[in-house]
């Protein structure tokens, strides 16, 4: 099973946490279903049912090196993870804002390798969008649900075989559109335009017009439902999971770490970056 997950730090009905739910098979990426969560309670129960899936999970796995040695944190991946789930929010914005603040401009935040090709925000940023939460919220929730991070993290019991991979939909939103904006949790920003890259985005998914060579495979009314969600949310753990799909092909290819490439295990790595 492939999931792709379009993560949230504060999930409520309006925006909840949007899940989908596929397979693939021979290049052909197959949506099944969506799922949405309106809690973080309710998605950690979700990721500790004993089924076996691959997932791409947009949500930063790790903290850029540079700021976790500056920090005197520990510079283990699980040691690191605890220490950070121990601290508040506002324990982390403080932190996070006397490191930027004793920076030169244009430099203020610290990077992960991972950012440059990616063209990620910085997993340390903590507004628009507030990824240092979301890590904050999410990496736990997943080591504690026993999930292995490819790399970085195998739990002691292996029961079942849940992957998770750090994905990033931007990534492959922008080998369709380009800069192009295709989404907006504004209402007076969901235009005509917006919709017609979501269009186009998809057109270009069912085809197979990326460099990953998967193609999309969905049903007129699934198709219809992600080009109606201005907010891009149900798209975007769509795009997730095609990210997720190229990894297990390269799993299935031969590939130990489901196709990243040798990345700082404290770190993290975006998936197809």
């Amino acid at each position: 099973m492939l999931v792709g997950c379009d993560f949230s730090s504060s999930p409520s009905k309006r925006k909840p946490i949007v899940v989908a739910i596929g397979s693939v098979k021979q290049g052909r990426v197959q949506l099944q279903e969506l799922l949405r969560f309106e809690t973080l309670d309710g998605w950690s129960q979700w990721l500790s049912q004993p089924t076996d899936w691959v997932g791409g999970f947009d949500l930063p796995f790790g903290l850029p090196r540079e700021l976790v040695e500056t920090l005197n944190w520990p510079t283990e991946w699980l040691a690191c993870m605890q220490h950070y789930a121990s601290l508040s929010r506002e324990d982390i914005r403080e932190q996070f804002k006397a490191f930027c603040n004793a920076r030169p401009v244009g430099q203020k935040f610290a990077h992960r390798q991972t950012d440059g090709p990616a063209g990620s925000s910085p997993s340390m940023k903590w507004v628009n969008p507030p990824v240092a939460f979301m890590l904050h919220a999410g990496v736990p929730r997943l080591i504690a649900a026993g999930v292995t991070l490819p790399g970085m993290h195998v739990p002691a019991d292996l029961q079942h075989k849940r992957v998770a991979l750090e994905a990033y939909p931007g990534l492959l939103a922008r080998e369709l559109v380009g800069n192009q904006s295709y989404k907006s949790d504004d209402k007076a920003k969901q235009t005509p335009e917006r919709l017609i890259a979501r269009k186009q985005m998809l057109q270009a998914l069912e085809v197979g017009q990326t460099r990953l060579g998967l193609r999309l495979k969905l049903t007129h009314a699934q198709h219809d439902s992600l080009v109606a969600d201005a907010s891009g949310d149900c798209l975007d753990a769509v795009l997730c999971m095609v990210q997720a799909a190229w990894a297990f092909e390269r799993h299935l290819g031969g590939h130990g770490c489901y196709g990243l490439p040798l990345f700082d295990p404290l770190e993290g790595w975006i998936v197809s970056a």
